[in-house]
């Protein structure tokens, strides 16, 4: 119904779609990948959400593309996110201009505008810290690893994943890029591949290990040439993706009988246990692998009995 309403233009569609750009936006969009590749290091899923905005912004602008570059104001690019943010959610309206300030962060290094107007992108309204941040209830997660069928090639690489993720808050793309030669038998060590190409080492619980040696010696195929530790479980085999990650929690969590929730969801999970246990929040930063600490900050506000501590008396009140 909703594909059909924005066929016949009722609604509007979900993303701005860009069809039939020219041939020099088409080149620059190639550059503009190149260089987040090579330059900036971004994972292919990062890439993905920057290069669509970078098209609708680009193909937006006159012909010839250089020239209008050259001429490109702060007024004109304030004007474009005012526009796109009345057609996006919050979120994708914060991604989009996360992705804006990137492309002009390119054309500035590249020459092609001779201001860095990065800084003229508006911020989008988004009362960051209003919420909680989400966290399994107790027993949640008990649940979700009791809905795996170890009796399975599946149901055990579902419950490696799981127990990775509810153990040592790894993200679903840190869980998906895991490869064999990752993991040292010998020291108990994991070496996660994180964001921006950084690599870190965690402590391999012994919990996470015994699930990981279940599912490699009885679940994982044999005789296939992917070296990733989670697979998919149907032919062809290969290493499964982060999307892949989030759909066998989101199975678990139908199976559990619970709400859905996101890989993500499990990180949260572990970083209040961690809170809930007395950590301190620069401790919470080095398990979840957080570069700053306002990352961390966050989880501050669900120790509800610390933050009663610097709450005033409510004026004529008891209390």
């Amino acid at each position: 119904m909703l594909a059909y309403l924005r066929r016949i233009g009722v609604v509007p569609s979900a993303e701005p779609v860009v069809q039939d750009i020219s041939a020099d936006v088409s080149l620059l969009v190639e550059e503009y990948r190149r260089f987040l590749v090579n330059e900036r290091g971004l994972a292919e899923v990062s890439i993905r959400r920057y290069l669509p905005a970078a098209c609708v912004f680009l193909a937006g602008l006159p012909s010839p593309l250089e020239a209008e570059l050259g001429r490109l104001s702060a007024a004109q690019v304030s004007q474009f996110v005012i526009d796109q943010a009345g057609l996006r959610s919050v979120p994708d309206a914060k991604s989009m201009v996360t992705a804006l300030r990137s492309l002009l962060r390119f054309l500035f290094v590249t020459g092609r505008i001779d201001r860095e107007l990065a800084a003229a992108v508006p911020a989008v309204a988004n009362r960051k810290l209003s919420s909680l941040p989400g966290r399994l209830r107790a027993g949640e997660a008990d649940l979700l690893l009791g809905s795996c069928h170890r009796d399975t090639a599946a149901g055990r690489r579902d419950f490696a994943i799981l127990t990775v993720l509810a153990r040592l808050g790894l993200r679903a793309c840190e869980a998906a890029g895991m490869q064999l030669s990752d993991i040292d038998w010998r020291t108990g060590e994991l070496t996660v591949h994180g964001k921006g190409g950084l690599d870190d080492r965690l402590l391999l619980p012994s919990d996470v290990g015994e699930a990981l040696v279940d599912y490699l010696l009885h679940g994982r195929p044999a005789g296939t040439a992917a070296t990733s530790v989670f697979l998919t479980a149907r032919a062809p085999r290969r290493g499964i993706t982060a999307d892949g990650i989030r759909g066998v929690v989101a199975h678990a969590c139908q199976r559990a009988g619970i709400p859905r929730a996101g890989a993500h969801r499990l990180r949260h999970t572990v970083a209040s246990d961690l809170l809930g246990a007395g950590s301190a929040l620069p401790e919470i930063g080095q398990v979840l692998r957080h570069r700053s600490q306002l990352s961390t900050a966050t989880y501050a506000k669900i120790d509800r009995n610390r933050l009663r501590e610097l709450a005033r008396p409510w004026p004529g009140g008891s209390r």
